[in-house]
Formats: structure tokens, C-alpha cells, sequence
């Protein structure tokens, strides 16, 4: 397994654990937003533009939803 797979494996399993624990606390949203940011950058890193993209875009609305949750 390369870096890369390890780091995509490692970025999109962190995503998906935080994006389960977002009802818990609005902390998690903020981590969720900051997966997606590392699944992004995982996307361009190993040439698939278009999901880095659009992680890239769910990491704005997650942090956009992370600013009016109270």
C-alpha cells in the first residue's frame, strides 16, 4: 500500500467517523469540515480532481453549518 492510500484511507475513515458523531456535539461538525479538507486534498493528491472538488465544497458547507449550530 503507498503513502497516498495510506493517507486517503486515513482522511476519508476520519471523515466519515466524524460525520457519525456530528449529533453529539457541534465540535464534531467542525472536524467533519476539516475531514472533507483532508479528503480533498487526498483527491488531488492521487489525480481525481473531481472528488477533491467536491469534498472541497461539503468542507464549506460543513463549516458554514459549524458557524449557526449553536
Amino acid at each position: 500500500m503507498s503513502l497516498v492510500t495510506l493517507y486517503g484511507v486515513v482522511a476519508v475513515s476520519f471523515m466519515m467517523t466524524m460525520y457519525a458523531l456530528e449529533g453529539r456535539h457541534r465540535f464534531f461538525i467542525a472536524l467533519f469540515a476539516l475531514g472533507c479538507l483532508a479528503s480533498s486534498a487526498y483527491g488531488f493528491i492521487a489525480g481525481a480532481w473531481p472528488f477533491g472538488l467536491v469534498e472541497a465544497v461539503w468542507s464549506v458547507i460543513a463549516w458554514r453549518r459549524f458557524r449557526v449550530t449553536p
